[in-house]
This record gives structure tokens, sequence and C-alpha cells, in this order.
């Protein structure tokens, strides 16, 4: 069998496959993304001379290791209970957002029991020490490195055996078996490769830390999120405080959970109660403003909605969201227009989350109709009421999952009544004053009842 080489070009980007250069990738849209690497392709018949692998009974004994404690239980909460032995973590982010520094705070709690490697192919030793020093860690045992070489990353994990490495980050480590640069897709594909089964075998927890473009998705080959076990997106905006750290992908434990965090002058402070912290701000007699609840994994977080509707004087009115998606507010203006009475066809509407959260659930729609409502009449909500619904096309409104949660939650912040579909109403056993709704055309008489 022989090994037959030919040169293809890469995008960077998505990681397409080109016969020859192109100056646009048409996969992703990216411009001058493309690079030239070598493909190796094999020649001929396998012989299938391999050695036999280990087979394993279902009903075999495990041995069920305990996670690691991070020392931050918001970040606990988003892995599903702290760091599994073995698991390859991926965190992306805008630079600046705080990915060094969470692993940062994190590596220092851990390193007080554990020992922990620090790989960094980005900043000097110097940095990593000032930044710990500013954290308030420096006295901490975390071991760093500032090498990009994989070769020489593999070797150290294997001989000092750790609980966990940081590798910050993936796109600068390089193996010099490959003609390419670092950061391509042939050297951040070998490198996670190579680092995962190195991680399994030692059973040391990996965190690779990933570049972000300038969509918000991480860099490189999308095959890179499929061979880790876990990956967690930081958002927020760099000139605010708050920052959430999201779930896209969990093998053990729920996806789409946030852990909250303010960042300050000493680091990443954790936010144990979001809702409160998203609600704290909320104008008093504010016609538009309506509360609802969302589930993010398994936590219930409230949120304000916030709707601004003024007359349009474009043919084409405008349907401006943030934090929302823009097709379900058309729908839902659409919605209100035909089976409730009101006239949104000639206003432009402006619908905000605060806090920088994404609503992405339809345990939301009544909340935005009750806030579209609200702005429109500029007739404020009562302000201990939420409103819990889905609404659907024919103007019903639906029960959503988990509300007995969702209520719970409500009533430990001292919410008084909530806006809920009929057959909830019937069935909850909260303490709330339960208004059901059944139909879109009662929404008035509900919302100021």
């Amino acid at each position: 069998m022989a090994a037959k080489t030919k040169t293809s070009f890469v995008c960077n980007e998505c990681g397409t496959l080109y016969s020859k250069w192109m100056g646009k990738c048409d996969a992703c849209g990216a411009w001058n993304s493309l690079t030239e690497e070598k493909q190796v392709s094999v020649t001929g018949k396998l012989t299938g001379k391999g050695q036999t692998a280990e087979l394993i009974s279902l009903d075999a004994e495990i041995s069920d290791k305990p996670r690691l404690d991070t020392g931050l239980s918001e970040f606990n909460r988003v892995l599903g209970g702290g760091l599994v032995v073995g698991s390859a973590i991926l965190i992306g982010g805008d630079p600046g957002i705080g990915k060094s520094t969470i692993l940062m705070q994190a590596t220092a709690q851990l390193s007080v029991h554990h020992k922990v490697l620090y790989f960094s192919g980005e900043e000097s030793a110097s940095q990593i020490q000032l930044r710990a020093k500013r954290l308030g860690h420096a006295d901490k045992k975390v071991q760093i490195a500032t090498t990009g070489e994989l070769e020489s990353i593999i070797a150290t994990i294997k001989k000092e055996r750790p609980a966990l490495v940081v590798i910050d980050s993936i796109q600068t480590i390089f193996s010099n078996q490959l003609d390419s640069a670092p950061g391509t897709v042939s050297q951040v594909r070998v490198a996670a490769h190579e680092l995962i089964q190195t991680a399994k075998t030692t059973g040391s927890a990996l965190i690779f830390v990933g570049h972000v473009t300038k969509d918000g998705q991480i860099a490189g080959p999308r095959v890179l999120e499929h061979m880790v076990d876990t990956v967690l997106y930081f958002e927020g905006e760099r000139g605010g405080s708050f920052r959430v750290l999201r779930t896209f992908k969990n093998r053990f434990g729920a996806t789409n959970e946030i852990g909250v965090f303010e960042m300050k002058d000493v680091g990443l402070e954790e936010v144990t109660n979001p809702s409160a912290l998203f609600l704290s701000e909320r104008p008093e007699g504010a016609p538009g403003s309506a509360v609802t609840s969302c589930m993010e994994g398994t936590r219930p977080v409230l949120v304000e909605i916030q709707a601004l509707v003024s007359n349009s004087n474009m043919a084409q009115p405008r349907r401006t969201t943030l934090g929302f998606d823009h097709n379900r507010l058309s729908m839902m203006a659409a919605v209100l227009d035909k089976q409730a009475g009101f006239t949104f066809s000639s206003q432009d509407i402006f619908v905000n989350i605060t806090g920088g959260l994404k609503v992405e659930e339809t345990a939301a729609d009544l909340a935005l109709a009750g806030a579209l409502i609200s702005s429109l009449l500029n007739k404020p909500l009562e302000e201990d009421r939420i409103l819990i619904g889905e609404i659907g096309l024919a103007g019903e409104v639906r029960s959503v999952s988990q509300m007995e949660v969702r209520l719970k939650e409500a009533e430990k912040l001292g919410f008084k009544s909530a806006v809920v579909p009929k057959q909830v109403a019937k069935e909850s056993k909260t303490k709330l004053k339960l208004i059901p709704i059944e139909r879109l055309s009662e929404i008035t008489e509900k919302l100021y009842d």
C-alpha cells in the first residue's frame, strides 16, 4: 500500500477543501482564508491485519471517579457538576471577554489539591504571573509553560500526569511533523486529536481555549467541536461588566446551561441569583415592560422584555430586536393583528432583552405580546405580574414545560400574580395568583385584571 501526496487548499474558517486557490470561500463567504496544504491519501487495499480491539460488556462494573471541583460554582454548573476526569472541553469567546481570567481562577483553586499544567502559546510566563498576581493567586502552585510544540506538550503531560491541562490556545499549537503553519486546519485537527487521546490515557481533564471568527464562531475546522466532550461560549459586552458562560454541547450534563459572572478589578465574581440581577434596574411604571421566566438548562431565569412601539413614517415599518428572534417578533405582531384586533402593521417595533441575554424559547411569547400591547396603549403592566406561555398562530395560548419550576422562581423573587395558560392554572400548586388565559383575544382584560 502506497501513500500518494497531493496539494489542496483548505479554508481556515470552515475547513472546506478546494482543488485550487480562490479569493473567497464559497461555503462560509470568508475572504483570503484559503491556505495550501498537502493531503496524503492511501492507495491500494487495506490488509485488515491490525490488532483486535479490547471489548468491554455494557453491564461490566466501571470506576466512577468523582468530578473535579473548579472552586467556581457557576463554572461547575455549566460543566454539569465539575470537571470529568479524561474529558476534553473547548471554551470560546471574543478577545478580552475573560476566557484566560476564568481559567486562571479555576486552575488556581484546583492547584490547591491537584496538579495543574497551563500551556500558553500566546503569552510569556511573566505575563501569566502578572495576571495571577492581579487576581490574587500569585501564591498558587499552577505550573506554566510557554510552548506551542505539540510533541513537547504531550511528553510533559505523560511525565507529569496532571489532573488538569489548559491549552491557551489550540490555534497556537503546532506539530513539527506537519509543514503547515500553526492555526491551519490540519494543525488544529492533529493537535486536538493527539492531545485528547493523551488526556484519556493519563486521566487528565483537558481545556482548550479557542479563538472565534468575526461572526462569533470558534475558528478552525468544525470537526473540533465534534471531537471534544463539552463546548462552552463566553458571552458579554466588552464595555459591560456581566459575562455569561453558556453550554452548547455537554456529554456529561445539560446543554444550554448558563453561568453568570460579573467582571471586577480582582477578576470574575459569581452571580448566584441572575434573576434578581437582571431585574434589579427595571424601571417602575414604564409602559412596554414585561417579565417572563426562561429555562437556561436546569435553571429558571426571570428576564425583562422591553418593547417600544411608535408610529412609522416608512412604507415598511422597522422590526428591530436585541436578544430575541426577529422572525418570531414579526409573527407575534401578525398574530396580534389578526387574532386580537391590534394594529401593528403601521408601527415601528423595537424589542430588547435586558442584561444581554438571548431568549430563544417560546415561553416568552405571552410576555412579548404583553410588552407590545403595553407600549402601544402607553399603559404599564402590574410590576409584580409575570407572563408565561406560548402563542399559536390561531391565537391559542399553550403551556410550556417545567411551569412549576418557573412559577416557583417568580414566587421566590416576590411576584404576586402570573398570567398563564388555562390548563396550568387548573393544575398548578403555586401560591401566586394565577390568571388563566385561553385565547389571545382575552389578553387585554387579563393583562389589566
